[in-house]
């Protein structure tokens, strides 16, 4: 196996972890739209 086949499977494990623990960490992926709702509106109000 080369060394740029070894990275990729290493990049693609570490996103599907990452997507895993994210939405772990908002229990329910209904939790993870309502993070992403309050982080937009964090943004817009300190736009305003």
């Amino acid at each position: 196996m080369t060394a740029s086949k070894i990275i990729a499977r290493l990049v693609a494990v570490l996103a599907l972890a990452g997507l895993g623990f994210s939405l772990a960490g908002c229990n329910t992926v209904q939790g993870f739209g309502q993070d992403v709702n309050a982080a937009g509106s964090a943004l817009k109000r300190a736009a305003e």
